[in-house]
């Protein structure tokens, strides 16, 4: 497998040791170099009270899916899990655990 890393060069957000990237509406977590990565595509928003009284828009509706980063495979291929939650925080927990089970070849 090649390295990803020398391809990808930047500072990122890191979580657990792994780089968590958002553009727009999409989210990925994981390392290129592991079996599998993590992307959530965030599909709706709800909007709610902040602090202050002031609102505050929050994802709502997110796709989950676990996938392998094994370029040989066709992209259909490459999801090995996909699920929709509501709340990023529903879908990180159940996607963290996914991606671990699947990183470690636990199926």
């Amino acid at each position: 497998m090649r390295d990803a890393n020398a391809t990808v060069k930047g500072d990122y957000v890191m979580f657990c040791g792994k780089p968590f990237v958002r553009q727009n509406n999409t989210i990925c977590y994981g390392d290129m170099n592991d079996d599998y990565v993590l992307f959530m595509m965030i599909l709706t928003n709800k909007t709610v009270d902040g602090a202050g009284g002031k609102k505050v828009e929050i994802p709502d509706q997110i796709l989950v899916q676990i996938i392998s980063t094994d370029l040989d495979k066709k992209p259909a291929e490459r999801v090995a899990k996909q699920f929709n939650k509501s709340g990023l925080y529903e879908a990180m927990d159940i996607g963290l655990i996914w991606l671990d089970k699947l990183n470690k070849g636990k199926e």
